[in-house]
Formats: structure tokens, C-alpha cells, sequence
């Protein structure tokens, strides 16, 4: 989105990134979750923004990405022209650098709309109709991960197939752990169930969907820390909270949607290491089920997901969960309650399972007691990217 008319003001999208300083070391997953904690209490400070010549500029919703070497923060901002919103929007990003010491050296290296004339004309004919953006931050979210906008039932450009196809197939040695012939494909006619492409494909989509998997469980934690303290109390809508086995939500709270998000980080960080080993744990298990899903999603949404692909995928799958110890969650209870502890998802299976030390430990707040306060050791989560979602519409 580039821009929407309110009236005589216009709310512009401004994309602000910012970066370490040169030579400085990449920040790691706590890192990145304080960075989140950083820019969001000090954009929550901010209602409006003094624009050039005393004009005032309103700062109506923010998004924010955390990444090893930065962040990127999307502004959207009302104001009566695009250059009123872009200085506004530098002005408010240096000040906040200026304000947070641990921030103070970063760089703007980025600061503006990207002005797409089809993309313009687009959001203006459907300002006030229903294709217009919805002011929920996580149903934007959602639409955001699709890239395209709900709805949308027509053919994807062949050029964008074509591309998404190349860049699936280049990202597929990045998943090191598994080569093709963890997808099913092998220089064995005999032995091969699919094609070298189809298997670079789906290869290649997991490893597209593991930033799609944890931007999303951080942007259920920014949602849940607002709205909780639990799944259960709550009708505001999660990507990948509202996929796990419903009869457990009371104890969905914020410490446990951390320890997920770290133990995604683990997990998707071992797939593009040499050595994978095993799941480690329940958590895993349910995590490599979204991933899967989401990198079928991936494809199919680029119209790349044949038969042979699909195939392909559920060969990954079955051959990295051994077994299905996390199904049984998802039986109906008697009660509409669980039974047993979310809090034992994380416990290893064996002497071989290694989880993150951060999500095994033992601490009786998982029962949904948990307010999102730094109650267990920080504010302690982390990802290939920390996304951070703004002010409710």
C-alpha cells in the first residue's frame, strides 16, 4: 500500500530502515526482542508529529521488523502531502534513535513511499470500498505474509511465477540438514519419487517459509502481551496461537508464546545447519507442522504446487517427524479443557533432544498466570526477524 485519501489529508505509508553501525556485531534473539521493546515504547509515546512549518502530522498505525542487522519500521502517517510525511516520519525515527542510548549510534539508511503508479491509483479507487486495507494490524498482517490482497482469485502474473520458481530453487542448498534427497528425489530412476525441480521447490519453500513462520508467532506475541493475558481471553485473532489445539488456549499466555517463538528459531536455525539430528521435542513437532503447512501455502499461492511438489513435501515431513506424538492434542476433550501442561511441550525427547534453555526451564506461570511482565527472566524471544505490530486500527 502506498497511500489511502482521507478527505484533504492522504495516510502514507512511510518504510524507515535503520541500521547497526558499520563493523558492529549482528544482534542476536534477545537482542532483537529488546530492539522490539525499544521502538514500540517509544512510538506509543507519539500521537502526532510537528511537520514543517508547525503542521501537524498523525501518526495512525506503525509496524515494526527486527532483524539481525536492523529494523525496519513502516509508518503510516496522515498528512496533506508526501514530503510532510516522509521528513515527518525521518524527524520521529532520529528523535526516537536519539532518545534510546542503546539505539543512539544506529543509522537511517532508508526513509520513503514507495509510489508504484498502478499501485497509487489502486488504493485510491478502493479507499472507500471493500478492497480497502483493513484497520485491524493483524488481519493486515495476514495479508501481508498471502502478498496479495484477500479475495483475490485471479491468475499471478507469469513473470512473478517465473521469478518465485528461480528464487525457491536458489534457496533450496540453504537447507542444509536435507538434501533433495530428503524430498524424495534421487539420480536413481529407480529410487526417485520426484523431479530434481519439483524437489528444489519445495526445498526451497520451507526454507521462504521459516521468516514467514517466526514474523508471525512475533507478531501473536506483540498481539497477545495487548490483548491477553491468555489465548482464552481474548477474541483477538493470532496466526499461529489459533492453530494450536484449541483446549489448551487458557494456557496460551505470554511467557508460553515466548518459549514457542525461541524454540522456532532453534528449530528453523538447525535446518540450515550441516547436522539437523531429530526433533527435539513436542513444540517441534507442532512447529514443523505450521512450517510444512506454510511453505505449501508458499507454493501454492505462486502456483507452483503440483502434485509432484506437494509429494514432495509430505516426504520431508514424514521423514523429519519420525512420529506423531503431537496429534493426540488435538482430540476433543471431554471437558473442552486439556489435559496435562503446555509447559511439557518443551520437555526433550531423551538424553539426545536438545531444546533452548530459555524454553525448558521449569516455571509454573505457563498455567495462563502469566500478565506478559518480566516475570521469568526477560523479555526473552527471538527470530530470523522480531516483528512488532502497532496501534489497533
Amino acid at each position: 500500500m502506498a497511500s489511502l485519501v482521507h478527505h484533504d489529508r492522504v495516510t502514507y505509508a512511510v518504510t524507515v530502515d535503520v541500521e547497526l553501525p558499520e563493523g558492529g556485531p549482528e544482534l542476536d534473539a534477545l537482542q532483537r526482542e529488546g530492539v522490539v521493546f525499544l521502538l514500540r515504547k517509544g512510538l506509543d509515546s507519539i500521537a502526532a508529529i510537528e511537520g514543517p512549518d508547525g503542521m501537524e502530522v498523525d501518526l495512525v498505525d506503525d509496524v515494526i521488523t527486527v532483524h539481525p542487522q536492523g529494523a525496519r519500521l513502516k509508518l503510516y502517517v496522515d498528512a496533506p502531502a508526501l514530503e510532510f510525511a516522509e521528513d515527518a516520519a525521518r524527524e520521529v525515527v532520529a528523535e526516537l534513535l536519539e532518545r534510546s542510548e542503546p539505539l543512539a549510534a544506529w543509522e537511517i539508511t532508508r526513509c520513503g513511499v514507495e509510489l508504484a503508479p498502478e499501485v497509487l491509483q489502486e488504493s485510491l479507487d478502493a479507499a472507500d470500498g471493500p478492497d480497502a486495507p483493513p484497520a485491524d494490524p493483524a488481519e493486515r498482517a495476514r495479508r501481508h505474509a498471502a502478498g496479495r490482497p484477500s479475495g483475490d482469485t485471479g491468475r499471478r502474473d507469469d513473470t512473478d511465477v517465473a521469478d518465485m520458481r528461480r528464487k525457491l530453487r536458489c534457496l533450496a542448498p540453504s537447507l542444509q540438514a536435507f538434501p533433495l534427497t530428503s524430498f524424495g528425489h534421487s539420480d536413481d530412476e529407480e529410487k526417485r519419487i520426484v523431479s530434481r525441480e519439483a524437489a528444489e521447490i519445495a526445498a526451497g519453500a520451507v526454507v521462504y517459509a521459516i521468516d514467514l513462520l517466526v514474523d508471525e508467532l512475533f507478531t501473536d506475541l506483540a498481539g497477545l502481551e495487548e490483548e491477553g493475558p491468555t489465548v482464552a481471553d481474548t477474541d483477538a485473532p493470532f496466526m499461529i496461537l489459533d492453530e494450536l489445539p484449541r483446549q489448551f488456549a487458557q494456557q496460551y499466555s505470554v511467557l508460553f508464546a515466548r518459549r514457542l517463538t525461541v524454540t522456532a528459531v532453534a528449530l528453523t536455525g538447525r535446518l540450515t545447519q550441516p547436522h539437523f539430528g531429530r526433533l527435539s521435542c513436542v513444540a517441534e513437532e507442532l512447529l514443523l507442522k505450521f512450517l510444512v503447512g506454510q511453505a505449501e501455502a508458499t507454493a501454492d499461492l505462486y502456483e507452483l504446487l503440483s502434485e509432484e511438489v506437494e509429494t514432495a513435501l509430505q516426504v520431508f515431513a514424514d521423514g523429519v517427524g519420525e512420529d506423531l506424538d503431537h496429534e493426540w492434542l488435538y482430540a476433543p476433550a471431554a471437558n473442552g479443557a486439556g489435559k496435562g501442561l503446555v509447559q511439557d511441550w518443551f520437555i526433550p525427547f531423551g538424553d539426545e533432544g536438545h531444546v533452548h534453555p530459555y524454553a525448558a526451564h521449569d516455571d509454573s506461570g505457563d498455567g495462563g498466570d502469566d500478565d506478559g511482565d518480566d516475570g521469568d527472566g526477560g523479555q526473552g524471544a527471538g527470530g530470523s526477524g522480531g516483528v512488532d505490530q502497532g496501534r489497533p486500527g
